[in-house]
C-alpha cells in the first residue's frame, strides 16, 4: 500500500485545507451550504415539535423493507462484473471483478448506540452474520457515528478477517489502535492510496502502484482507494464533535469504480410548511455543497454510486447533514455516477419520515430531474445483490 497522497486531480484550493480547524483541533464543513445545529438545538427543536403535536413517529409494524438471505460469489474470480449486496442502512458488500472484496460502513448490532440496552433498535434484521462473509479485504468507514462505526462489529470483523485493512478519515486511526487493530490507514480529503493484494497473503505495501485494471486469474489484485469530501459531522460522545474527519470514498479495481457517499447533506433548508417545495424557484438561491461536482469533474465518472436517501425529516434540522431523495438525485448527477443504489434507510428509525417514504420520493425526484424512475438510481431488498 502506498502512503496517502494525492494521486489524481484535486481542486485548485485543496492545499488550503479549509476543512481543517486552525490549530489542529478538528474539522469543519467549509461551505455556505452547511449550517451547524448543536445537540442542544436539535433537542430543543424536537421537544417543541412534540409539545405542538407536529412530531410524529414512523410506523415500523411489519411488513416494511423485505429482508432476504444474501448469496456471495464462491471465489474471487467468479464474475466479470461489479456485484453489490445491500446489508442494511449504509452497509454494502461489494465484489469487484478483480477479486477485491470491500465492506462499507458495517454495523451488525441490534442498536446503533453506545449502549446495548437503549438507543435506536433495528426494525429490519441483518440479512446475514459476519461469519457468513467469505472474504473481506478492505473495510471502508465514512465517519464515527454509531450507525456507521460499531465497536463490536469492528472487533468481530478483525477476528474473522485479520488481514482486512480499515480505511478511515483523519483522526480515527487512534480509535482503532486503542481497539487493538493495527491494520488501519487514515486519509484526508483528496488523498489516495494504491494497494496490491496477494490473495494468499493479504494486503501488502508497494512502492510503485499505478495499475487499477483487471487482474489475471491467480495474479495480484490492484486497487485505488480515494478519500473524498462530503457534508456531514462526526461524534461518538458529547465531547468529541468534529474531532475526526467524515468522508465519502471511491474504490477502483478491475476496471470498475464505486463512489460511496456514506452520510451527507447537500444544502441547508429553512423551516418551511410541509407542503412547500424547497426546490421551488423561491429557494433556488440556497447554496448547495460544491464538493460533489468537484468529485464528478475530477474523479468521475463512477460505475456505481452508493448514495444516502433517508433520515431527512424534520427537513430544516436534518438537511445540512442528511440528503433527502431530491438532494440525492442532485448528488448522483453531480458526481457523474452511471448507476446508483440508495442507502441510509430501511434499518433504524433515526428521524421522523415514514420508513418507506425514501424510495417513493426517489422515483419522484428522478422524474423531476427528467431521469428514468427505475433502472438508473434504484433501491433493493436488504440482502439483495445487483450487478453493474
Amino acid at each position: 500500500m502506498t502512503s496517502p497522497t494525492a494521486l489524481e486531480a484535486v481542486p485548485e484550493d485543496a492545499e488550503a485545507k479549509a476543512h481543517h480547524v486552525k490549530g489542529g483541533k478538528g474539522f469543519i464543513n467549509p461551505w455556505d451550504s452547511w449550517r451547524d445545529f448543536t445537540p442542544a438545538g436539535i433537542m430543543k427543536a424536537m421537544i417543541w415539535r412534540r409539545l405542538t403535536g407536529s412530531l410524529k413517529f414512523p410506523d415500523t409494524t411489519p411488513p416494511t423493507v423485505t429482508v432476504i438471505e444474501p448469496t456471495f460469489l464462491p471465489s474471487r474470480t467468479a464474475s466479470d462484473s461489479l456485484r453489490a449486496t445491500w446489508l442494511g442502512h449504509a452497509c454494502y458488500y461489494v465484489e469487484f471483478p478483480s477479486g477485491l472484496r470491500v465492506l462499507f460502513d458495517p454495523v451488525f448490532e441490534d442498536r446503533c448506540s453506545p449502549f446495548s440496552f437503549m438507543g435506536p433498535k433495528r426494525y429490519t434484521q441483518p440479512p446475514c452474520h459476519i461469519k457468513d462473509l467469505p472474504i473481506v479485504d478492505l473495510v471502508v468507514i465514512s465517519h464515527s457515528h454509531y450507525d456507521h462505526l460499531s465497536h463490536p462489529t469492528v472487533l468481530e470483523l478483525h477476528k474473522a478477517h485479520p488481514n482486512a485493512t480499515f480505511l478511515v478519515g483523519l483522526g480515527l486511526k487512534k480509535w482503532f489502535h486503542d481497539s487493538g487493530i493495527e491494520n488501519v490507514e487514515e486519509l484526508d480529503w483528496w488523498q489516495d492510496v494504491d494497494i496490491t493484494l496477494s490473495p494468499s497473503t493479504g494486503v501488502k505495501r508497494i512502492s510503485d502502484a499505478s495499475s487499477t485494471g483487471p487482474s489475471a486469474k491467480g495474479s495480484d489484485i490492484t486497487a485505488r482507494i480515494s478519500c473524498l469530501p462530503c457534508q456531514h459531522i462526526s461524534a461518538r460522545s458529547a465531547f468529541d464533535k468534529a474531532h475526526t474527519l467524515w468522508a465519502s470514498w471511491a474504490v477502483t479495481s478491475g476496471g470498475k469504480s464505486v463512489w460511496f457517499g456514506g452520510d451527507t447533506g447537500y444544502r441547508a433548508v429553512p423551516e418551511l410548511p410541509k407542503e412547500v417545495d424547497d426546490y421551488g424557484d423561491e429557494y433556488a438561491h440556497l447554496p448547495h455543497c460544491p464538493a460533489f461536482k468537484q468529485i464528478g469533474d475530477l474523479r468521475g465518472p463512477f460505475d456505481l454510486g452508493l448514495i444516502p436517501i433517508g433520515a431527512y425529516d424534520p427537513r430544516y434540522i436534518m438537511s445540512p447533514m442528511h440528503a433527502n431523495p431530491f438532494d440525492s438525485v442532485n448528488i448522483f448527477v453531480d458526481t457523474k455516477c452511471k448507476r446508483a443504489m440508495g442507502i441510509h434507510w430501511g434499518t433504524w428509525v433515526l428521524t421522523t419520515e415514514d420508513v418507506l417514504e425514501p424510495p417513493q420520493l426517489l422515483k419522484k425526484a428522478m422524474a423531476k430531474k427528467g431521469l428514468p424512475e427505475t433502472g438508473v438510481f434504484d433501491v433493493c431488498d436488504i440482502g439483495e445483490s445487483k450487478e453493474f
